[in-house]
């Protein structure tokens, strides 16, 4: 693993950031199929990984393309991987009727990439 971000290759920063705007994109098509496809309470599911994955993807597209060392990778890490389980848990339930057992973890995962995030600004 690189040492920091800004030692990391730019194809790994435009990886990260390039994911992020895909996490903006499914959350906006996951709002649309909750607005038009989904009755209650799927719609209400659809609607919450929607907003977690657009808020987030933008966080990761913007910050995936900088700098700032392991800390900030760590916590865009956990960031990433929150919402992949998080949102894909609950989409999933939704679409595939998967049992939704990874959101817990994927909340855990972006409270705590939010918290080592803040870590390193005050750092800065």
């Amino acid at each position: 693993m690189q040492s920091s971000m800004r030692d990391a290759s730019p194809a790994a920063r435009r990886w990260l950031a390039a994911s992020g705007a895909w996490y903006a994109a499914a959350g906006v098509a996951l709002a649309a199929y909750a607005a038009h496809v989904a009755v209650a309470p799927d719609q209400a599911r659809l609607q919450t990984a929607a907003v977690f994955a657009f808020g987030h993807g933008i966080v990761l597209a913007l910050a995936g393309r900088g700098g700032g060392g392991r800390l900030a990778a760590t916590a865009l890490g956990m960031l990433w991987l929150g919402v992949l389980l998080f949102c894909g848990s609950l989409a999933g339930n939704v679409l595939a009727h998967w049992p939704t057992r990874f959101a817990p973890a994927g909340g855990m995962l972006m409270i705590g990439g939010w918290l080592v995030y803040s870590i390193h600004l005050l750092r800065r």
